[in-house]
């Protein structure tokens, strides 16, 4: 009998994390779901049963991301990919945000995958082999406003990954570390985040269903991927801002703003899940702009993008220098 492999999702109760899940029981893994909100962890216990294992954890605190690795290989054996997928933002000038609000944005978002990788990484080194899949974002490329914070712990992810992925090269590690860069997508987020904007937040158009990025995070898994960019609109972001930063800053400031902004009426700030769950919102993957996001879209690694890019420039400017007369 072949024995099942496992997965650990660090924030694998709702949103991406949840429908990559759903993902990976249907390949056959075993699932190690960490996250804080009680209620949804013990929902998806009752619809998987055995094939998971959820423990309450704060990705924050190191210790306890340390300690819920070891449960997982204990009870349910080594661990062969670990997920890191936890997330917190607020919709927010950065004039507005305290100290401490900024700071558990940033200890979530950014410090929850160093613990994570750190917790992997414990586990996998003695053995020898392992994948590590972090889920990014195009927003880690292309900063947008009033999401400082999340936008601050994108970018330092990606330093972060390539920096410990080049110390593995080093050591001959035999783990894999992977990124993948998500679009907008229809995830709780945008029901519970912290928010001052003048109405309820939404997911930038264009929209994709949490379940394109849980293709692409099975697609990094399958081939090991070093990078991949999720849907188009991640593609104009990252190259957009290598070619044309200042216009897009002033793009962004006008459009950029006014994208993340719906047509419903704000919710209160007081039921929102910075500093805990928020408990009325189920085990989903989805949240409530379902009726405009795409069920599909384009994942392409990120290497042959950039490839694709500069070297279609190179080959353009080789030959137009042909083409024009010589003086």
């Amino acid at each position: 009998m072949t024995q099942s492999k496992i997965a650990v999702v660090a924030g694998g109760s709702a949103g991406v994390g949840r429908a990559t899940v759903e993902k990976l029981i249907a390949e056959g893994y075993k699932v190690g779901v960490l996250a804080r909100g009680e209620d949804r962890l013990a929902e998806m216990e009752e619809t998987y049963g055995p094939q998971v294992m959820t423990l309450p954890c704060d990705v924050s605190d190191a210790a306890q991301v340390s300690r819920a690795a070891t449960l997982i290989e204990e009870g349910l054996g080594p661990i062969d990919l670990w997920i890191n997928c936890a997330m917190l933002t607020s919709f927010s000038p950065f004039t507005e945000m305290k100290d401490d609000e900024f700071r558990a944005i940033v200890d979530t978002t950014f410090m929850g995958v160093v613990n994570g990788t750190r917790a992997a990484l414990a586990q996998m080194e003695p053995r020898g082999r392992g994948q590590i899949v972090t889920l990014g974002s195009g927003l880690g490329y292309r900063a947008v406003p009033f999401q400082s914070a999340y936008c601050a712990s994108k970018h330092a992810i990606n330093g972060f990954v390539a920096s410990v992925r080049s110390e593995l090269i080093r050591k001959n590690a035999g783990i894999t570390m992977s990124l993948v860069q998500l679009p907008a997508l229809n995830t709780p987020q945008f029901d519970w985040a912290r928010n001052r904007l003048e109405t309820k937040p939404q997911p930038a158009p264009p929209i994709y269903q949490p379940e394109v990025a849980a293709d692409a995070v099975m697609r990094a898994v399958h081939k090991g991927s070093r990078e991949l960019f999720v849907g188009a609109s991640v593609l104009q972001l990252v190259f957009g801002n290598m070619l044309l930063p200042d216009y897009l800053d002033k793009k962004m400031s006008t459009s950029g703003a006014e994208m993340q902004k719906s047509d419903r009426d704000a919710q209160g700030t007081s039921d929102d899940n910075l500093h805990g769950p928020v408990d009325s919102i189920p085990a989903s993957a989805h949240s409530s702009y379902g009726e405009r996001a795409k069920a599909s879209g384009l994942i392409v690694d990120a290497d042959l993008a950039r490839l694709a890019v500069f070297g279609g420039l190179i080959v353009g400017t080789a030959v137009l220098s042909r083409l024009l007369p010589r003086r």
